[in-house]
């Protein structure tokens, strides 16, 4: 909304670290609010990641200061935080891309800079690597600097704590950097945080402390009177300190430390630099910082559009209900009638609509932090016990659960319902947050069902029908707003395992499913308009059981036949029509619409769907490419798969 940038002297002169590192640190604070400037104004013009970078300003300054990046390896954990970081690391004049087609990335991405040391966007993940890069560095005989720093919210990962727990039993220096802002996305939750408020309300003891032995040395004998009170250290640490967690793994803990104090910053680092072994060093930050309106509310200000630097005012688009608002009304429905309903999210109940639910069944939801695998497990416990869990977990984040979604629930049979937000392209945050595997990992679990609606209205009914199959039973609906369509009143059960036709055509057959559907419909309708083949267009609506009677009602051999799904070609939809049809002997000249093998880059879901040729106008080019033999068309989708019926693979009984 605004382009205008305030003036940055200080950080104009900054091109790389080696350039702050030639500050006097007297400097370093008047470059930290330059940089914090630069930060509001920059996301203000394009959007973006933004309350957890302003909060991490001084933190990141102080870091490239203190340590030789890049010889010294920062690890970031998540990446939402490192907006001034890619600033500082000569990547300023490019900001303005970030997020954009062909833009910087909004998290760190090793194909962008030798200071992004490892990509991340999916948290927990930096203890475990840091100290993959530790345990290679002393192999290798060099003596660099492994820091990892890592947020409250990405500590109640377990994978987190396995690497703490690694950490502390190899006794390799690293540094751990926790920055405590009580907060992931959503405020943090679980015993983990409230046992780092514990700690920062414990700060007395770290005075106390200093004062004692100040005392203690100035009395007579006091040296030996110093002596002996650290050996009543550890006590007195338990009695004023509630819980020595991290030394008891192993760590020197150093902290709670102002994480806006920049020479309390380079004091600690210039000392945890000395320490030959693991060190963690809880520093407290403020989520928003510099922007009082992020500060206020930084759940709203995590990610927002463009904005007014001066109001916070954000340009409003009117658009139909998000699959987001309507997935949880239609919960919030159901729950009203059955309390059997219990709903699980991890760590994010505003971006998958179970904050709506909690507010309306605070004791029904359930939020237990990043711990994906957790929450699959919990809701298996639940549905031993005869209660019916949601997991509200985005497609790409279940990635994280895939044992527990097959031993925990599958196995055995539960009745839990995954719903799965972000299926499909999901825009600006690119290829760590695509949902384009979950078709792929899900149906290959005996027991697992699986639907995806083609528009809002059907996704009501879907999530009425989840509760019916007694099994488990997936649904998939993508990032954003629907298509506008007129809502059901009542919510009403779809039969399951059986799609729906939509059109019926002579030249061949569409069999589409999820959002996908609405496009390939319309191709269709305007290929019959361009005087073009006529083609039948069937919303299969169910993955898994896939409707093989009206997929055997229209498709014979040679029968000219097109999949389409926002998922990947690779083990997917696609592969199930084919799978289906080889089993019953039937040749039809297939060709599979989808994603390719391959990571999809950032750029926004239309740019996506368009290059994917999964927009109306590729669907059109495919469909009429494919059953009038013409070879495939100008930039359709590369993952197309032409001509191919697997009659080799047959599925067992």
């Amino acid at each position: 909304m605004t382009k205008t940038f305030r003036p940055t002297p200080l950080l104009s002169r900054i091109n790389w670290p080696r350039d702050l590192r030639m500050l006097a640190p007297e400097e370093l604070p008047a470059l930290a609010d330059e940089l914090r400037t630069y930060v509001i104004d920059s996301v203000a013009s394009t959007g973006g990641h933004f309350a957890s970078g302003l909060g991490a300003v001084d933190l990141t300054v102080a870091l490239h200061y203190a340590f030789e990046t890049p010889r010294d390896l920062l690890v970031w954990d998540v990446g939402h935080q490192t907006y001034p970081h890619k600033i500082l690391t000569g990547r300023r004049d490019r900001l303005a891309t970030i997020r954009q087609k062909g833009g910087l990335s909004g998290f760190t991405n090793r194909a962008e800079s030798e200071y992004d040391v490892f990509g991340a966007a999916h948290a927990s993940t930096s203890i475990s690597a840091a100290l993959g890069m530790a345990i290679a560095r002393d192999q290798k005989g060099d003596d660099y600097n492994v820091v990892a720093l890592i947020g409250d919210g990405g500590l109640t990962g377990g994978v987190a704590m396995e690497g703490l727990n690694q950490a502390g039993y190899l006794k390799r220096k690293l540094i751990v950097i926790l920055n405590d802002n009580d907060m992931s996305i959503a405020p943090n939750v679980g015993a983990i945080s409230g046992y780092l408020l514990r700690i920062a309300r414990g700060q007395i003891y770290h005075k106390v402390r200093e004062d004692v032995a100040h005392i203690l040395k100035k009395l007579p004998g006091g040296d030996r009177l110093a002596g002996l009170a650290e050996y009543l250290e550890d006590g007195l640490k338990k009695a004023l300190v509630p819980g020595t967690l991290f030394e008891e793994l192993g760590f020197k803990y150093v902290g709670p430390i102002d994480g806006h104090s920049m020479p309390s910053l380079l004091r600690t680092f210039r000392e945890a630099k000395a320490i030959d072994g693991p060190v963690l060093i809880h520093v407290r930050t403020v989520k928003g910082k510099g922007y009082q309106l992020a500060e206020d509310d930084p759940v709203f200000w995590h990610g927002p559009a463009p904005f007014k630097v001066e109001t916070g005012e954000i340009a409003k688009k009117t658009a139909p209900p998000s699959y987001t608002a309507v997935f949880a009304s239609a919960l919030v429905e159901l729950a009203e009638k059955d309390e059997r309903i219990v709903a699980i999210t991890a760590a994010m109940p505003d971006g998958t609509g179970l904050d709506t639910f909690g507010k309306r069944f605070p004791s029904r939801t359930y939020d237990v932090g990043i711990c994906e695998q957790h929450a699959v497990l919990f809701a298996a416990g639940m549905a031993t016990q005869g209660l019916k869990p949601v997991c509200a977990i985005y497609s790409s984040f279940l990635q994280r659960a895939y044992d527990q979604i097959m031993h925990d629930v599958c196995l055995m049979d539960l009745p839990v319902v995954f719903a799965l937000d972000r299926a499909g392209v999901v825009g600006a945050d690119g290829p760590t947050h695509h949902g384009v595997f979950d078709l792929t990992y899900l149906r290959v679990f005996p027991n697992m069902y699986i639907a995806a609606p083609k528009d809002e209205n059907e996704l009501r009914h879907l999530v009425a029908t989840a509760f019916t199959t007694g099994h488990p039973t997936a649904i998939r609906y993508p990032r954003g707003a629907g298509w506008g369509v007129a809502m059901d009143p009542q919510l009403r059960t779809l039969p399951v395992g059986k799609g729906e036709i939509l059109r019926v055509g002579k030249d061949g057959v569409v069999f589409a499913i999820g959002d996908p559907v609405m496009p390939a419909l319309r191709a269709a309708e305007r290929l019959a308009v361009q005087g073009g083949p006529s083609l039948t267009v069937v919303n299969a609506r169910w993955v898994k059981p896939l409707d093989t009677e009206l997929l055997t009602q229209f498709v014979k051999d040679g029968t000219k036949l097109i999949t389409v799904e926002e998922n990947q070609v690779m083990g997917g939809f696609g592969s199930a029509v084919l799978e289906a049809l080889a089993e019953r002997g039937i040749r039809a000249d297939a060709r599979l619409v989808g994603i390719p093998d391959a990571f999809v880059a950032h750029a926004t879901q239309a740019e996506q769907r368009a290059e994917l040729g999964l927009d109306e106008a590729g669907l059109l080019a495919t469909f009429r490419s494919h059953v009038e033999g013409a070879g495939r068309a100008p930039g359709s989708n590369a993952g197309n798969i032409a001509n191919v019926v697997p009659l080799s693979v047959v599925r067992s009984a």
